[in-house]
């Protein structure tokens, strides 16, 4: 396969998924924009719930949000780094893993200094902590589907 196709086969996705997340950082997607849509669903289905509960509820699901794009950005990392091919039985690669955890927690970094120039966002190190730890979730989770699925062995490197 030529270097072209194989970039675009494994490493195009994982790209397209940083605009994605990109994206997300701008002014439109900040929590006081996004908030204009939970509020009044969550409002909608739980008309006693709290001031205080409806500000934990966003905030909570804004969380979730991270950890689940960034877990997306590290298995794409790791498909980038593995590219992988139909019946491979290379063993589990722990290094592959540990330089997708380490991208992820780059672009992650990256991707609040990008908030840093948004009036409405805050860059913060906390999220940087969490969006890498949902890269981690990620890959263990893949790890723990494979070992299940039998598609590496038990020595993993």
């Amino acid at each position: 396969m030529s270097k072209a196709r194989l970039f675009i086969k494994y490493w195009l996705p994982a790209l397209i998924w940083m605009a994605v997340i990109f994206s997300a950082s701008a002014d439109s997607k900040s929590s006081q924009h996004s908030s204009h849509l939970v509020v009044p669903i969550l409002r909608w289905l739980f008309p006693n719930l709290s001031e205080d509960a409806i500000d934990a509820t966003v905030t909570g699901a804004r969380k979730c949000a991270h950890l689940t794009e960034y877990a997306v950005l590290a298995l794409l990392f790791w498909r980038a780094l593995r590219k992988p091919v139909s019946s491979d039985h290379r063993p589990w690669s722990w290094a592959d893993a540990r330089l997708a955890i380490l991208l992820v927690a780059l672009y992650a970094a990256s991707d609040e200094f990008h908030q840093l120039f948004v009036p409405t966002r805050d860059a913060t190190v906390r999220d940087v902590v969490i969006d890498t730890i949902g890269g981690t979730l990620g890959l263990v989770f893949l790890w723990a589907v494979g070992r299940w699925r039998k598609l590496w062995g038990r020595h993993a490197s």
